[in-house]
């Protein structure tokens, strides 16, 4: 696919990026996409590999190479390359219900699986999926298609996560009437509140839930099923419903000092923030500043990074990230070969943005709180950290991360952002609807199916994976949808692939 030549003929270009001093001054989205003609000389980089793992969404040594939803990434790069914007856009849809979120959120696992990458810059292929579905929306392409039967059976979906908006997605294009329900008073799950403006600005879901709306997907907002309205009731009233609530109980750090003022975790940070933006541009003070303050951010992942970011734009006076694990290498290492995921050093940009504004990385690798500390007024004022050091457990084999004796060292904070993953299912979910749960606390299935031990009750996204990325909850909610229409109707042509 595109110019057989082009890898060679061609450097890697990427979206401009606004420089991280000048972006901090609002929550912008930062990147500048590059114009129709440049984007189609990326496209020309695609080097019809013959195999092509970009697509391959194939499960190596634990980590996903390659895109999980199978897009036909070498299709739509060669028809990119001629100048197909249409085509390219038809292609992208048939695998991805929503390229306008995965090609801002992504990690682009696509690209970390490229073949042009395994030798010099992979292809931009994030960079040419949002261009071929930015174009879709500009030349009226992206529009509402209503479907034209309508089946008479009734869907609810609780929770409108990626997951929960590919199954109503999916399913209405059957002809169903789906109805979703969400407890916020914005549709979008973890897009809208979980991810802050600056990767994702929430008109561009705003965008896409108002052509599913005229598709006839019906959105009930401030709704919390299980206690505003009865599950039995939605059970009784509808053929079927799809659980997809995401994995909302975020991991704690349970240490001395826990019952400080002035300890969050970061779901709750990111969201008042998020909400007051929107409600107010930050004028109604509904949210937790971290102005002025010496903020600690507990967890080194992306939403960690994410608070970073956030903390900067409030106008923080220093920020500091705590990491278990040791600091990745900055090459793949020899046990990490291509395809495989590239566990590699990532400054990310948050971190960016402190470097900057700070003059050094925020990351502290290989350390751990062991104790808060408050003054006589319960607010936070500072805690302890401990050094942390590898080694394998002789039973299982793994490594663990073991306290350094003696290595304890005293932190000022006056903020702290918990960061550290979720754990599952809320109970009160699962005790509403009766459904079971496993080990992990997610949603129980058999092994490769999405139907609960409750009749006509279904489950995908985090609250049955457990916490992952955008593109695996899309994935999810499009193969729920499937087996749900095999249920209702005896058979199904939706694709989930």
């Amino acid at each position: 696919m595109g110019k057989p030549t082009g890898f060679m003929d061609y450097d890697r270009e990427n979206a401009a990026a606004v420089a991280p001093k000048e972006r901090i001054k609002n929550f912008n989205e930062f990147h500048t996409p590059l114009s129709k003609e440049k984007q189609q000389i990326q496209g020309a980089r695609c080097m019809n590999c013959g195999v092509p793992f970009c697509q391959a969404g194939m499960n190596i040594c634990g980590m996903t190479s390659g895109c999980p939803l199978h897009n036909l990434v070498p299709e739509w790069n060669d028809l990119v390359y001629t100048g197909n914007w249409e085509q390219a856009y038809n292609r992208l849809a048939k695998t991805n219900n929503f390229p306008e979120f995965t090609s801002r959120v992504c990690p682009a696992l696509c690209e970390a699986a490229c073949t042009c990458g395994h030798w010099e810059d992979p292809v931009t292929c994030r960079a040419n999926e949002n261009g071929i579905i930015e174009n879709a929306y500009e030349q009226g392409y992206a529009k509402a298609n209503p479907p034209k039967v309508r089946t008479g059976k009734k869907v609810a979906i609780i929770g409108s996560g990626p997951s929960g908006l590919a199954a109503a997605d999916q399913l209405n294009k059957r002809g169903h009437q789906v109805t979703v329900y969400e407890r916020d008073d914005r549709v979008g799950g973890l897009l809208m509140y979980g991810i802050p403006n600056m990767k994702l600005e929430k008109w561009v879901i705003d965008r896409k839930i108002a052509i599913m709306k005229e598709e006839g997907i019906v959105f009930e907002t401030g709704v919390n099923v299980g206690k505003d309205i009865k599950a039995a009731k939605l059970v009784k009233e509808y053929d079927r419903v799809i659980l997809a609530c995401g994995a909302k109980n975020p991991r704690d750090i349970k240490v001395p000092g826990r019952d400080a003022k002035g300890i969050y975790f970061a779901v709750d940070f990111l969201k008042a923030t998020t909400k007051s933006l929107l409600d107010s541009d930050l004028k109604d003070n509904k949210y937790i500043s971290a102005k002025g303050k010496k903020v600690v951010i507990i967890g080194g992942g992306d939403t960690g990074n994410d608070c970073v970011g956030t903390s900067i734009r409030h106008g923080c006076a220093s920020v500091t990230q705590l990491e278990m694990m040791p600091m990745p290498p900055k090459e793949r290492a020899e046990d990490n070969p291509w395809p495989e995921w590239p566990k590699v050093l990532k400054t990310d940009y948050g971190q960016e943005e402190a470097i900057a504004v700070f003059g050094h990385d925020p990351r502290i690798y290989q350390t751990t709180v062991k104790e808060f500390t408050k003054d006589k007024n319960g607010n936070l004022n500072g805690l302890v950290t401990v050094k942390l050091e590898p080694k394998k457990d002789e039973k299982t084999g793994r490594t663990i991360m073991e306290e350094v004796a003696g290595s304890e060292k005293k932190m000022e904070a006056d903020l702290v952002l918990i960061a550290a993953g979720f754990l599952g299912t809320e109970q009160y979910v699962a005790d509403a609807f009766g459904v079971n749960l496993n080990a992990r606390t997610n949603v129980a299935t058999e092994e490769g199916a999405y139907a609960t031990n409750v009749k006509n009750v279904f489950a995908a996204g985090d609250m049955h994976r457990g916490q992952s990325l955008v593109v695996w909850a899309i994935r999810e909610g499009r193969e729920v949808a499937r087996e749900v229409d095999e249920s209702l109707m005896g058979y199904s042509y939706l694709s989930v692939q």
